[in-house]
């Protein structure tokens, strides 16, 4: 058990090492400038697919209800 106990601590350790030393992290502005960038293209190409699918999902079924209707006798 000890030993389990010594390659968490060990693991733990190694972690926070790499973290504050071995990793490059961006300036914040950076940060901030590449997530809006991504927020913004995320949202514009979550309108654009709900547009399209939108549109060919009315379009495909007024087709379809339209062409399979029965009319009343």
């Amino acid at each position: 058990m000890a030993g389990f106990l010594t390659k968490v601590k060990n693991f733990f350790a190694e972690s926070y090492d790499e973290l504050v030393h071995k990793v490059t992290w961006l300036k914040y502005s950076t940060l901030q400038s590449q997530t809006t960038l991504v927020l913004v293209a995320s949202l514009i190409f979550a309108l654009v697919i709900g547009f399209v699918i939108d549109n060919s999902l009315e379009t495909g079924l007024s087709f379809w209800y339209k062409s399979n209707t029965v009319a009343p006798k």
